[in-house]
């Protein structure tokens, strides 16, 4: 034993930075592998920005204003004639109510699996040991064999954005907004600036959202992509492509984006989404010969191992995916790798974007098949056509399956509509077979409850059959 291990205030076999997905799914994993481990967490409440500033809350939001949307349009609350209008700061209150239930899921699980939790900023004194800047004031030291840096994202935010004023917001402090604009501006078109467009137009907002780039969440299959612009602009978003900002001016009632282009918008808020930065800056990675890039994000290996040899990362500090679902499986895997298991990296993570109607998919899109020259056909089901689309009203949408011409291998799903990001884990299950296993005629020799969503596999599986059939 060191003499710095013998001084340090706690000792672990494993300590992990940051609480949030990667970090609770890497320590748990680790405890049940009979580990002494340790978890810091610099807020006064474990979930990280997960449960308190990223995907819970706006998915809470989001699910309050559908359910706004629904009642606005059934015919039958019409009849009831109740016109108070809901104020963002109201809607914000009933969505904010899941995350105390979130926070005390989440701190029985280090409960449960006897991990200790610290409160507290951390910083490296050397690759072993962790200094901790209490939250009451006081200093600790940590000593860990293995260190696991999951100190996840917050939004990018440009030196030359006054986001101090009151009228300018980022992903996180919109989440605290206390008024309700007539107008908003979205600047940036990635998944957190479409998910906004589609929550605030939905409360009845006028919304201008500004991609950089030529067309909408270009990852996508085009076909998704264009349905995605399509009901944006049905929903009374204005979507500006190929624009760059110049400059940001606010004053106490308005705020104005002036774009490269020579245009000036005018609004009463602006919410700036163009892109994220790991939270590195206070970890002081020199004192263990590490750098983050411009963006704060650390460079790992497949096993998620840093430059440095018992230094890990995972989750949105190394980047791409950044997605919730991905840092669970990140977490794991890292444990498994340190504690003696083979480390999976993940691999083939499914897209779930949280529109107003939602977007899930998995595999290859027609562009990528199409410049790989593998021949495939498509299977499509409109939701409109599906009994249970009809039945809830959630009849926007569409399935669509792709799969080779010759194997019948399912080869990409692409989902967009009601309940997408449930449905495409059918197929995902189907696409991770080996052999036959993996072939569209599982969907027409399987039975799928009726009425239901999933149906649509079936009617999509039949429409690509057809297609081969009939040449």
């Amino acid at each position: 034993m060191t003499g710095r291990k013998k001084s340090a205030d706690h000792s672990y076999d494993l300590l992990v930075i940051g609480s949030g997905p990667a970090g609770e799914s890497a320590a748990i994993a680790a405890a049940k592998a009979g580990k002494r481990v340790g978890v810091v967490e610099n807020r006064a409440l474990v979930g990280g920005g997960c449960a308190h500033k990223g995907t819970i809350p706006s998915k809470s939001l989001r699910h309050v204003v559908k359910q706004i949307i629904q009642f606005k349009a059934n015919s039958l609350f019409r009849e009831i004639g109740d016109s108070r209008r809901l104020t963002f700061p109201r809607v914000l209150q009933s969505a904010a109510k899941v995350i105390p239930k979130q926070v005390e899921l989440h701190t029985n699980f280090y409960v449960r699996n006897r991990v200790t939790v610290h409160m507290g900023e951390a910083s490296f004194h050397d690759k072993n040991t962790v200094n901790l800047a209490m939250l009451d004031g006081g200093i600790e030291t940590i000593y860990a064999d293995k260190i696991v840096i999951a100190t996840g994202s917050r939004p990018y935010r440009p030196a030359d954005v006054d986001f101090n004023h009151p009228r300018i917001y980022d992903s996180d402090t919109i989440l605290e907004m206390q008024h309700t604009p007539r107008h908003i501006i979205i600047y940036g078109a990635g998944v957190i600036g479409c998910e906004y467009a589609s929550i605030f137009s939905g409360l009845g907002m006028r919304v201008d959202l500004i991609n950089n780039r030529e067309r909408l969440l270009s990852f996508l299959d085009d076909e998704i992509s264009d349905a995605l612009s399509y009901h944006l602009r049905d929903s009374g978003v204005t979507v500006r492509h190929g624009e760059e900002y110049e400059a940001i001016e606010a004053s106490d009632s308005s705020v104005t984006l002036f774009l490269q282009s020579g245009k000036r918008l005018k609004a009463d808020a602006i919410l700036w989404c163009n892109g994220r930065s790991g939270n590195t800056d206070q970890l002081n990675l020199a004192a263990i010969g590490l750098e983050a890039d411009h963006r704060g994000n650390l460079k790992v290996n497949h096993e998620y191992r840093t430059q440095v040899e018992n230094i890990y990362a995972v989750g949105d500090v190394i980047g791409w995916p950044s997605l919730a679902s991905s840092s669970y499986g990140q977490g794991r895997a890292v444990s498994g790798g340190i504690f003696g298991d083979e480390c999976r990296p993940v691999q083939d993570v499914p897209t779930g974007i949280y529109t107003l109607p939602e977007i899930s998919s998995v595999g290859k899109t027609e562009s990528e098949l199409t410049q790989a020259k593998v021949p495939y056909e498509v299977g499509r089901a409109l939701f409109k056509n599906t009994a249970r689309g009809q039945i809830s009203g959630e009849d926007v949408g569409m399935l669509k399956l792709l799969f080779h011409v010759d194997t019948l291998e399912i080869l990409g799903v692409h989902c967009f509509g009601a309940e997408a990001a449930e449905i495409v884990h059918i197929g995902q299950a189907i696409m991770t077979q080996k052999g036959e296993g993996n072939n569209i005629h599982y969907f027409l020799n399987n039975i799928f409850n009726y009425p239901t969503m999933a149906e649509a596999y079936r009617v999509a599986a039949l429409d690509g059959i057809n297609r081969i059939s009939r040449r």
